[in-house]
C-alpha cells in the first residue's frame, strides 16, 4: 500500500503544472476591477476576494496628510480638477470618488493611510506605493508607527529610487522596492534588469517591482533572486502571462482581479 502512494505522489508532481507554486496575489489598488480603485471599498473587497497583499497609492494632502489616491489631481475619479497637494484633507475628504466607477459606489471617499492600515488581517499585508519624492517620508513613519502593524506587513514601492533610499533609512525592517517600466529600445526593452538589479542593490532595497506585461528577459527571476532581490510584477489581467511569470521566478503578482486570478491559476 505504502509503495502505491509513493507511486501516486511520484505521478502527481510529474503532471502537476509548474505555475501551482506559491505566488503572493497583491490586489492592485485594492479590488479594483470590481470597485472604486484605492477606496476602502475596493481595499476591503480586495482582501474579501481572498488576496495576499493589497496595493495602495499614496501622496501629501495640502495640509501634510498621506491619502490614498493615484492621480495627481482628483479630475478622473472626482470630476474636480485641482491637485491633491492643493487640497485639505478636509476637501478631499468630501470628493465623491465612487460614482465614477458605478452609481452603487456612490459616496466612497478618499480614504487616510491611516484608515487602509487598520483593515489589515493577520498574515495579510499592504504595498504602500509612494506617488511623491522622499517629501512624504516623516509623515509615512509617523503613520506606519501608529498603525500597530509588523514590520512584515507593510511593504513600501516607488518609482522615485530617492523616495524608496529615504524609506529604507527612515524604516530599516520594512521591505523596500524599487518600481519600474520598460520602453521600447529597438527590438529589447529597456532599462535592463541588470541595470535596475545594480540600482536596488546600491540603494540597498529589497526588490524590484515591473511591468510583467513588457518584461520580455526570460531568466529575470534567476538574476533577480540572484542578486539577494525579491521579484514582483504588475499589473497581470492575464492568466497565461500569470503562468509564465510564475515559471519565470516571481515572487508576487499584482493584479486587478484577485479572486478571479487566483481561481485561474488553480
Amino acid at each position: 500500500m505504502l509503495k502505491k502512494l509513493n507511486l501516486l505522489f511520484l505521478l502527481i508532481s510529474l503532471v502537476a503544472p509548474a505555475y501551482a507554486a506559491p505566488v503572493e496575489i497583491i490586489a492592485h489598488r485594492g479590488a479594483s476591477h470590481d470597485a472604486p480603485e484605492n477606496t476602502m471599498a475596493s481595499v476591503k473587497l480586495g482582501w474579501k476576494q481572498g488576496a495576499d497583499a493589497v496595493e495602495v497609492d499614496v501622496m501629501l494632502s495640502k495640509d501634510g496628510r498621506i491619502v490614498v489616491i493615484h492621480d495627481k489631481d482628483t479630475k478622473r475619479v472626482a470630476g474636480v480638477d485641482r491637485k491633491v497637494k492643493d487640497q485639505t484633507y478636509a476637501q478631499l475628504r468630501r470628493l465623491d470618488v465612487g460614482t465614477w466607477k458605478a452609481d452603487k459606489w456612490k459616496g466612497e471617499s478618499i480614504p487616510s493611510l491611516a484608515e487602509v492600515l487598520a483593515t489589515i488581517p493577520d498574515g495579510k499585508r499592504m504595498f504602500v506605493e509612494l506617488k511623491t519624492g522622499p517629501e512624504i517620508v516623516p509623515a509615512l513613519k509617523r503613520v506606519v508607527k501608529a498603525s500597530g502593524t509588523r514590520a512584515e506587513q507593510i511593504a513600501i514601492i516607488s518609482f522615485n529610487l530617492e523616495a524608496c533610499v529615504e524609506t529604507k533609512k527612515a524604516l530599516p525592517r520594512h521591505e523596500v522596492s524599487f518600481l519600474s517600466g520598460f520602453k521600447p529600445k529597438g527590438t529589447s526593452m529597456t532599462p535592463k534588469i541588470k541595470t535596475l538589479i545594480r540600482k536596488a542593490k546600491i540603494a540597498g532595497l529589497d526588490g524590484l517591482d515591473v511591468d510583467g506585461r513588457k518584461l520580455n528577459e526570460s531568466d529575470a527571476g534567476t538574476a533577480i533572486h540572484a542578486g539577494g532581490l525579491r521579484f514582483y510584477v504588475y499589473t497581470i489581467n492575464d492568466a497565461k502571462l500569470a503562468r509564465q511569470l510564475i515559471q519565470n521566478g516571481v515572487d508576487g503578482i499584482t493584479t486587478d482581479r484577485p479572486k478571479w486570478l487566483r481561481d485561474q491559476l488553480r
